[in-house]
């Protein structure tokens, strides 16, 4: 997302008489930093947010990074909806591993997989996570659940540098999962993330089309055309 590009357009829009101006943004850019890791560093989200409140009236998004806020009223003072993917994604499931488990891996992602393994019927349980680095982490499964010879769909809801599902993924591999299938609502594959998780075991890696990218094989562009449609009702 050019956050610039949409700033001036939305300004650009309302100086040229739109009496609204509304942001479909699938992935929602910069709501990762909610929070000062590191002295000196900007907390974007905020600042995003201070942008796009004085620029339109209101933000639809889909499955938002909201880690550390409630909700995205925390930080827009505009109507913000936020769309989830996971009846699409368990739609996929259903169709294409009807028979496999779920993981989180992490707690943060649980959310994700518990719902998405409801949709579908099946099992699902979480990975616990330690991280020393963005590059270097490690997991434990919390809540013992056989997976030997099933196939195992790790669900996310953003994938950057891979680490996480391939920690993940070398797991389930360990514990005799028979195919590995990652997940994630936002591909962003940073570095070399898809070999990463290829190299960790992962037999395939599918994304929603909220980025862009080769490995997009569920659409997200109905939930937000039902969003929009609901404006002109």
């Amino acid at each position: 997302m050019s956050l610039f590009d949409i700033v001036f357009a939305a300004e650009t829009a309302k100086d040229l008489g739109a009496k609204k101006v509304i942001l479909a943004a699938p992935y929602l850019a910069y709501m990762r930093q909610d929070k000062r890791f590191h002295p000196g560093e900007a907390v974007s989200s905020c600042f995003m947010a201070k942008l796009l409140n004085n620029s339109i009236d209101k933000i639809i998004t889909v499955d938002p990074h909201l880690h550390r806020y409630k909700s995205l009223k925390a930080i827009f003072t505009i109507p913000a909806k936020d769309l989830t993917a996971n009846s699409l994604i368990a739609k996929y499931v259903r169709q294409k591993h009807p028979d496999s488990v779920i993981i989180g891996p992490d707690w943060e992602s649980y959310q994700w997989a518990e719902a998405i393994a409801k949709q579908v019927g099946v099992e699902s349980t979480v990975l616990e996570k330690t991280r020393f680095s963005s590059r270097h982490v490690t997991s434990k499964m919390v809540g013992q659940i056989d997976i030997k010879g099933k196939e195992v769909v790790i669900v996310d809801d953003i994938i950057s540098t891979g680490h996480t599902i391939a920690e993940a993924a070398k797991k389930a591999k360990s514990l005799g999962a028979k195919k590995i299938i990652a997940i994630g609502v936002h591909g962003l594959f940073v570095e070399k993330a898809l070999s990463i998780m290829k190299k960790a075991g992962v037999h395939e890696i599918v994304t929603t089309n909220c980025i862009e990218h080769k490995t997009n094989k569920i659409d997200v562009t109905g939930l937000l055309a039902e969003e929009l449609k609901k404006e002109k009702s």
